[in-house]
């Protein structure tokens, strides 16, 4: 017995990841069905985000 082809692949889960990564994006979700939906992040969150990420440093010179 043969098997049925894959709704998403594991090349279709990457090209989202690095679509939300790239568009700084909250969620990437996955249906069974085979849709891919990527969420954004609400504003407020992507501020808080970013002062987690660069976090301002104190250079003396």
């Amino acid at each position: 017995m043969s098997r049925t082809p894959a709704r998403v692949t594991q090349a279709d889960v990457a090209r989202a990841i690095r679509a939300a990564q790239q568009c700084n994006a909250g969620r990437v979700r996955i249906m069974p069905d085979g849709t891919i939906t990527i969420d954004p992040l609400p504003p407020k969150s992507r501020e808080h985000e970013e002062k987690e990420v660069a976090p301002k440093r104190r250079i003396v010179l």
